[in-house]
């Protein structure tokens, strides 16, 4: 996948500013940056390792459900903008004008909506109750990884199965308190796979 020009240039103008940050702070002698980095490490290797912070198991489970909620969310979205509302319009049938640009665009979102739909599903096993209720959509999650080709290739009942899955998990996470709402992905998002 190429990377746009934009974020080359930011990527050289940092590493420029780093290389002439580090050659701007040498102005001692060699050896004395020797010696002091000597003293900095091992007046660092004598201190004892600060202990990490321990995460409470609610702020595990809170931060799963935010995050289901969040991918399940785009996932939602995108699913309901380039999914269903151009299948309901009739855009996917043979002849329809922009069917083309509109199956393309499905695909794309197919395979969005997977990705997030499995990092949702990542998430939810961090709770035990979003786990519980998102475990026996396992299978139908894993069978959206086929559904983008078929959109593609003009299968309607694709569009169905997708929009069958994103409510069954909204359904799912509404049950275990994590309700999802739509959130439809940028263009920067769907091209990213929304990571």
């Amino acid at each position: 996948m190429p990377v746009p020009i934009r974020r080359l240039c930011v990527a050289l103008t940092l590493c420029c500013a780093l290389v002439a940050g580090v050659t701007a702070c040498g102005n001692s002698s060699a050896g004395a940056r020797h010696d002091s980095k000597a003293n900095v490490t091992a007046a660092a290797l004598d201190q004892p390792a600060a202990a990490p912070s321990p995460t409470t198991s609610a702020e595990k489970q809170r931060f799963a459900k935010t995050r289901f909620v969040a991918n399940a969310g785009l996932a939602a979205g995108a699913t309901y903008e380039w999914i269903y509302k151009p299948w309901k319009a009739g855009k996917f049938k043979k002849g329809a004008h922009g069917r083309k640009l509109a199956l393309v665009k499905a695909g794309v979102a197919g395979l969005f909506t997977y990705n997030r739909l499995k990092a949702a599903e990542r998430n939810a096993k961090g709770d035990p109750l979003l786990s519980k209720a998102l475990a026996p959509l396992s299978k139908s999650i894993e069978n959206l990884k086929d559904l983008p080709a078929k959109l593609r290739h003009g299968d309607t009942g694709a569009a169905g199965d997708f929009t069958n899955v994103i409510n069954h998990v909204k359904d799912a996470g509404k049950s275990a308190g994590a309700p999802v709402q739509n959130k439809v992905p940028s263009a920067a998002q769907l091209r990213s796979g929304g990571q």
